[in-house]
């Protein structure tokens, strides 16, 4: 006698019910693994643009403690000289 709840059916109804679960947490981590990626892709991208500026950084600084801009600054701005010979005192202990 098949009644309406019978163990086959509450058997199948909850196995359909664990698939239908099971088929959204799928699509659902699916989801979040995009996500995921893509919010890394955009973590590399900012990580290639800043090792581009950091570059040209260190170039910039290179170019600007050149030892011959610094004197030519010094002589521009500071007016500054090397000292003449009579000018220089040594200082001994």
């Amino acid at each position: 006698m098949l009644t309406l709840f019978s163990k086959e059916f509450v058997a199948t109804v909850s196995l359909l019910c664990l698939l239908v679960m099971s088929a959204v947490a799928v699509v659902y981590v699916s989801h979040l693994n995009r996500h995921a990626f893509s919010d890394f892709q955009a973590a590399l991208q900012e990580r290639d643009s800043l090792d581009i500026e950091w570059g040209q950084l260190l170039l910039e600084q290179s170019a600007l403690t050149q030892h011959a801009r610094v004197e030519q600054i010094a002589r521009a701005r500071l007016a500054m000289r090397v000292p003449e010979a009579k000018d220089i005192v040594l200082v001994q202990w």
